[in-house]
């Protein structure tokens, strides 16, 4: 029977209580951008102080990158949160990703190449927990419907043995979290992307969007 993430944070969450002074326990939270972050920052600052690394090399190309890192900083500007949420903004370098997905170019998306990104990306992510001396480390990765919470979760458990940091199970996509943050983002007008991310994924997208097209002409027709 596949895990509950969902349940097991809110087991983790319920024993730590919300805080609202210096006693909260730090996290070290990994975004992958501004409008998955939302629901979460809502959801998670009411337990922790928050480090937010935004870290994301797969990014393509530089320029959504960088509107992605800015719609992050100024989402986080703009909103009050419990406890303390500052902004970390990693190294932006595409060839550590070009590297970690090697041999697995012509992966559709969700298949292997996803994995090792999950990979790379949380290990970044656990490794500024481990510098920052954090309590916890995780992602948003999760509220995404088409990212694989399995996946991030064992990565995560993985690599919190590896680094000696606790990792928060999560699955926020469940009890209607990915809509929760649908609807905050579109209230504060931020930039949502239409693909993953990756140049991979931009091309598998403009692929379906010519078949559709394609198909559209031949119904007309």
């Amino acid at each position: 029977m596949a895990e509950n993430y969902q349940k097991e944070m809110e087991r983790v969450l319920g024993q730590l209580k919300p805080h609202t002074d210096q006693t909260a326990p730090t996290l070290l939270l990994h975004s992958c951008c501004g409008p998955c972050s939302t629901y979460v920052l809502e959801t998670l600052s009411a337990y922790f102080e928050i480090y937010l690394l935004y870290y994301n090399p797969n990014i393509y190309p530089p320029e959504e990158y960088a509107m992605r890192a800015r719609e992050q900083e100024r989402y986080m500007k703009e909103c009050s949160f419990c406890n303390a949420v500052h902004f970390i903004e990693g190294d932006y370098e595409p060839s550590d990703f070009y590297q970690a997905v090697r041999g697995m170019e012509e992966c559709r998306e969700g298949e292997e190449r996803c994995y090792a990104c999950y990979r790379l990306r949380l290990r970044e992510a656990a490794a500024w927990g481990d510098k920052l001396s954090c309590d916890y480390f995780t992602t948003t990765l999760s509220i995404s419907p088409y990212k694989n919470a399995q996946w991030l979760n064992e990565i995560g458990q993985e690599l919190a043995r590896e680094y000696g940091i606790a990792y928060l199970p999560s699955d926020f996509k469940k009890k209607d979290g990915y809509r929760k943050s649908a609807k905050i983002s579109a209230e504060h007008g931020m930039y949502r992307q239409n693909y993953c991310g990756c140049v991979f994924s931009l091309r598998e997208r403009e692929q379906t969007m010519r078949e559709q097209n394609r198909q559209t002409k031949e119904m007309l027709i």
